[in-house]
């Protein structure tokens, strides 16, 4: 089994600040741990909304350290600071767009104010990068819907191979309907 490399490049002014604690590095290390049966090498970065700074550790996660996933968790919202996707952009081949549909389709379950959200998805070489919100119950919400397609994603652009863990994976799937 292959080992996965997977960065997780967290963005919040107040927590890289240290006004608060981040909350939201530990909660997609919690759900990937769950969701991936294989050894997970992780590259974590706690920085500040900087659309420079975050074009430079996207670039930094994907060519230097050859990561296979990168999940971003903030600044996907409407507020002038927010500029993850604008970034996530920038360095990206291809954008896969997707996967932020789905996060917010899922995420009016929960919230009417989802439509403000700005998830996206990208392949930077043979790295995809997948933007989340910032909050921990939202990334649980929109990481869970879109993981099924992770795998074969990562398969189609020539990266790691990733084991689902079945059990944990079927819990959340909806049941089919005859």
């Amino acid at each position: 089994m292959d080992i996965v490399k997977i960065g997780i490049l967290t963005l919040s002014d107040r927590a890289s600040s240290g006004i608060y604690e981040d909350k939201a590095t530990s909660e997609i290390e919690r759900i990937l741990n769950l969701y991936i049966k294989n050894e997970i090498n992780y590259c974590k970065e706690l920085i500040p909304d900087d659309y420079d700074l975050i074009i430079k550790k996207l670039i930094y996660l994907t060519d230097e350290q050859k990561c296979d996933l990168i999940i971003t968790s903030g600044g996907t919202g409407p507020a002038l600071r927010d500029v993850t996707p604008e970034a996530t952009e920038a360095v990206c081949d291809k954008m896969i767009p997707g996967f932020g549909e789905l996060m917010r389709f899922e995420s009016l379950k929960f919230v009417p104010t989802a439509i403000l959200s700005r998830q996206t998805a990208g392949i930077r070489n043979q790295t995809l990068i997948i933007n989340l919100p910032g909050n921990p119950k939202a990334i649980a919400e929109c990481l869970q819907p879109v993981f099924p397609a992770i795998p074969y994603c990562l398969d189609l652009i020539g990266s790691s191979y990733i084991e689902n863990n079945e059990e944990v994976i079927n819990v959340f799937r909806p049941k089919k309907k005859c």
